[in-house]
């Protein structure tokens, strides 16, 4: 995903309370008209109405496949998570939903997702249809998935090759000092060597793991308790940060940021890197053509880097849920084994220029693209799954949260220190839940 994930800490600890009571009888909606399934999509595209033109035709298809209609209703990533988790406390949700696979743990643990067990995998063609890389980031470890993947994502950096050749750059950066490095010679006139999105609660949260995983920090200890404010994870939000604050590399303005607008400035020149996940869709959109940029992994510390820190992207994507208190969950089902067949895992992630999560569409000509090609080896290779604990969301949203206010600061040109960081990162990890 790309997407701005807002909880309260205090609302998903209702939710949990309230789970059980949450799964009881299904939607109104759905018990008067049982051929119709309410679909929660989320913003998957460069707008809302790019995700209608592009799933209208596929449901449409759906429909006459079965006879079963689908209302299908595109949530913005900043409204999602606040929508879902009103729902699950209410009873009154959608048939089924895309969830950001980060809080497929999250979501597990209010019961309002119904779980995938081995009876419920034969009803959409099986489990070993899908990438196992893909099902890990679908809920707790040693529990039944809470949902099933749909589309695959990664994380690499975007680059204008126009612009690194105009500042005589040759090749894209390996190491973080070698981007800021380039970053500076790009930057010139109003214009920016990089693009941030820095008031999006999940992008935030995407680069802290990024950087926090190769400074050597974890955010939860083996137990599943906080550890935010380590100093490994301090100098990794710094890190971050300083792009703004001290190496003035991306524009003050890009705190601001937290609907794609990062994309559009990359898309029309006005910043030469990009850092995102599945980026090429969102540029066809804005009028960049594929022969404009280069892609190539997410840089490392040090161009050597080896074992657990040899981190540079989270295992992105998009899981396809259902609803547990559905009034018609064989028709539920149904939509998910046509979301996850074979032949719209090809339409649906060539269309989002993302990665199938079934195995079976991979061999597909369209993924082999150069840009799909970097983001399938840095998937296999150097990326890691966030944390899979009940807390994860409210993880999320809080040290997402304290990001934003650190670009904030840099952006109106407070000092970001060591200590305004470890400040901000203690003051969420305090924030957390105890159970």
């Amino acid at each position: 995903m790309q997407t701005s994930r807002v909880i309260a800490a205090s609302v998903m600890a209702a939710v949990l309370t309230a789970g059980a009571a949450a799964c009881g009888g299904g939607t109104s909606t759905n018990k008067t008209t049982p051929k119709t399934l309410t679909y929660w999509a989320s913003n998957q595209g460069a707008n809302i109405e790019v995700d209608k033109a592009t799933l209208t035709p596929e449901l449409t298809k759906f429909e006459q496949q079965t006879g079963i209609k689908v209302k299908l209703e595109v949530v913005p990533w900043s409204d999602l998570l606040n929508r879902i988790l009103a729902a699950a406390t209410s009873g009154q949700g959608p048939d089924v939903l895309n969830i950001g696979n980060t809080w497929s743990a999250s979501l597990q643990a209010t019961g309002a997702l119904l779980p995938f067990d081995a009876a419920t995998f034969a009803k959409i063609g099986g489990k070993d249809r899908f990438v196992s890389a893909a099902l890990a980031s679908a809920g707790a470890a040693g529990k039944d998935p809470a949902a099933v993947p749909l589309y695959s994502l990664a994380y690499a950096l975007y680059y204008n090759k126009a612009q690194f050749q105009a500042a005589g750059i040759t090749a894209p950066p390996a190491t973080w000092d070698e981007l800021v490095a380039d970053g500076k010679k790009l930057t010139t006139g109003g214009h920016f060597g990089l693009a941030m999105e820095g008031a999006s609660i999940s992008e935030n949260i995407h680069q802290a793991f990024v950087f926090a995983k190769q400074h050597g920090a974890d955010f939860f200890d083996a137990a599943g308790k906080p550890q935010f404010d380590s100093p490994q994870a301090v100098a990794a939000i710094q890190q971050y940060v300083d792009f703004m604050a001290k190496d003035k590399i991306a524009a003050p303005g890009d705190a601001e940021y937290s609907a794609n607008q990062s994309v559009t400035d990359f898309a029309t020149g006005k910043a030469s890197m990009l850092l995102w996940q599945a980026a090429a869709s969102n540029l066809k959109a804005h009028g960049m053509a594929a022969d404009a940029y280069g892609v190539a992994p997410i840089p490392f510390q040090t161009a050597s880097a080896s074992g657990p820190t040899a981190v540079n992207s989270m295992v992105a994507g998009i899981n396809l849920a259902v609803f547990k208190n559905t009034g018609n969950l064989d028709g539920a089902l149904k939509f998910v084994k046509f979301m996850t067949s074979t032949g719209e895992q090809k339409i649906l992630n060539i269309a989002y220029s993302s990665l199938p999560s079934v195995t079976d569409a991979q061999s597909d000509p369209a993924f082999s693209t150069p840009d799909l090609k970097t983001l399938s080896q840095v998937l296999a290779t150097s990326a890691a799954p966030l944390p899979q604990v009940a807390n994860e969301s409210q993880f999320e949203t809080l040290v997402g949260t304290a990001m934003k206010g650190l670009l904030a600061d840099a952006a109106a040109g407070r000092p970001v220190t060591t200590a305004t960081v470890k400040a901000a990162l203690t003051k969420a990890q305090q924030q957390m839940p105890t159970s």
